[in-house]
C-alpha cells in the first residue's frame, strides 16, 4: 500500500528559515569574517593588508595587552575565591528550614542581579567617590582611623570592581546552590550527625560530593563572564581603563582596538585568543568533572 506524504518537503525550511536566516548572519558570517580579519592589519572598515599571523605575533608582545589579562585574571580570581564560597555560604543559610523570612532573605540577596549592569555601575561610581561615597563614609564610621580620601577609583580599582560584582552577582550564584542543596540527602546529614559528625564533616563528606556537579557549572559559568568583564569598569571609570590602565580588561582592550583605534584585525586576533582561552578553560573542567564523576 502507497504512503502519501502529506507534508511538503519545502515545510521543515519554512519554519527553520528564521532561525536559520539569524544564525548565519548573526553568528556564522561574523565568525567567518573575524577570521578573515585576523590576518589583516586594517584600516577602518574599508582598507586592509594581508599580514598573516603578525597580529598574534604582535600580540605576544604587546604590553598592554599582558596589563590587561594580568588585571583580567585578577578579577576572575576574585570571583572564585570570594564570590562563590560567600554565595554558597548565603545558600546554606537560608537553606535552613527554621529559619525565619527566609523567602524575604532570598530576594532581597537575589534583587540585585536584577538590576542592569550600566545603574549598577552608575551606583557604585557614586559609593566609592572620595569622603562622601557612602562606602567610605560607613568604614570611617566603623573605624575613626579610616581614611575618608580613600582613593578606591584612582589605586584600588580592581578591589573596587570585585566588591561591585559581588553585591551584583553573589545572589544569583545563590540560587543555584540552593537547588543543588535541594537534591542533598537529609537521611545521610541526619545519620552522620547521629553518628558525632559534625559541621564540617557533614559539609565535607555529604553535602560538597552532593553538590558538586552544580558548582562545577557555576565555576565555569563565574569564569567565562569574569573574563568578558566589560560594561562595569567601562562605566565606572567613564570609558577608560582607569590610571595607569589598572582596570583595563581583554575585553575594554578590544573594544578600544577595534572600534576607537579602528585596526579591526587586531581586535579580531585579541577575540579569537580570548575565545580559544575559554574554550580551553572549559575543556579542562569538562575532564576534571568527568574524573570526579568516575
Amino acid at each position: 500500500m502507497k504512503r502519501f506524504r502529506t507534508t511538503p518537503l519545502w515545510a521543515p525550511w519554512f519554519f527553520m528559515g528564521p532561525f536559520l536566516f539569524v544564525f548565519l548572519t548573526f553568528t556564522t558570517y561574523p565568525l567567518f569574517q573575524s577570521m578573515f580579519l585576523a590576518a589583516h592589519q586594517t584600516f577602518g572598515p574599508e582598507h586592509s593588508a594581508f599580514i598573516g599571523w603578525d597580529n598574534f605575533r604582535f600580540l605576544l608582545s604587546d604590553p598592554r595587552f599582558w596589563k590587561a589579562f594580568k588585571n583580567t585574571l585578577y578579577f576572575v580570581s576574585g570571583s572564585i575565591c570570594i564570590q562563590l564560597p560567600l554565595a554558597l555560604a548565603l545558600a546554606m543559610l537560608l537553606n535552613r528550614p527554621n529559619l525565619k523570612g527566609r523567602a524575604l532573605f532570598r530576594l532581597i540577596f537575589f534583587a540585585p542581579s536584577l538590576i542592569g549592569m550600566v545603574f549598577v555601575a552608575m551606583i557604585f561610581r557614586l559609593m566609592f567617590e572620595k569622603r562622601t561615597g557612602l562606602i567610605n563614609v560607613l568604614l570611617h564610621s566603623v573605624f575613626p582611623s579610616f581614611n575618608l580620601e580613600f582613593p578606591w577609583l584612582d589605586t584600588y580599582l580592581m578591589p573596587a570592581l570585585i566588591l561591585a560584582s559581588l553585591w551584583m552577582h553573589a545572589g544569583f550564584y545563590m540560587v543555584f546552590f540552593l537547588a543543588a542543596l535541594q537534591n542533598v540527602s537529609q537521611e545521610q546529614i541526619e545519620a552522620a550527625s547521629i553518628d558525632g559528625a559534625g559541621p564540617w564533616q557533614r559539609f565535607r563528606h555529604i553535602i560538597l560530593p552532593a553538590i558538586a556537579p552544580v558548582a562545577s557549572f557555576i565555576c565555569l559559568l563565574s569564569i567565562i563572564g569574569s573574563f568578558q568583564l566589560f560594561e562595569l569598569p567601562y562605566i565606572l571609570l567613564n570609558n577608560t581603563g582607569g590610571p595607569q590602565d589598572r582596570a583595563l580588561t581583554i575585553v575594554m582592550y578590544l573594544y578600544e582596538t577595534g572600534f576607537e583605534i579602528g585596526d579591526l584585525g587586531y581586535a579580531s586576533a585579541i577575540g579569537w585568543v580570548l575565545a580559544l582561552l575559554l574554550v580551553g578553560l572549559a575543556t579542562i573542567q569538562r575532564t576534571l568533572s568527568k574524573k570526579e564523576e568516575q
